[in-house]
């Protein structure tokens, strides 16, 4: 049984890691999508004050790539998280093993 115990603590852990850094890369797509709203509405905000020079366009640029970066994050976050399994299927596999050798034992 305590090696039961130890097989699910490894496996809850190895979870809790691939968990931790889809959370990671959810926060990253978190910080990219603040600047794309930062720098489209710098671009907005240039467009208008510049309406027929094109000083805005380094801007715009700017937050294509971070909206692109957001993009790309929330995509590898997405799929890390596909990846995640909270339950410990090797031990509940073992614990059923256990029991049907515990019930042919005790007929």
């Amino acid at each position: 049984m305590r090696q039961e115990v130890e097989l699910a603590k490894a496996e809850v852990r190895q979870e809790a890691t691939k968990a931790g850094k889809a959370a990671g890369m959810f926060g990253g797509a978190g910080v990219a999508g603040y600047f794309a709203v930062l720098f489209l509405s710098l671009t907005i905000m240039w467009a208008i004050a510049e309406l027929t020079d094109l000083t805005w366009l380094g801007a715009l640029v700017v937050t294509l790539l971070w909206a692109i970066a957001g993009a790309v994050l929330y995509s590898r976050a997405k799929k890390q998280m596909a990846l995640v399994n909270p339950k410990p299927e090797q031990t509940i596999e073992t614990l059923k093993e256990d029991a049907e050798w515990a019930r042919t034992r005790s007929s």
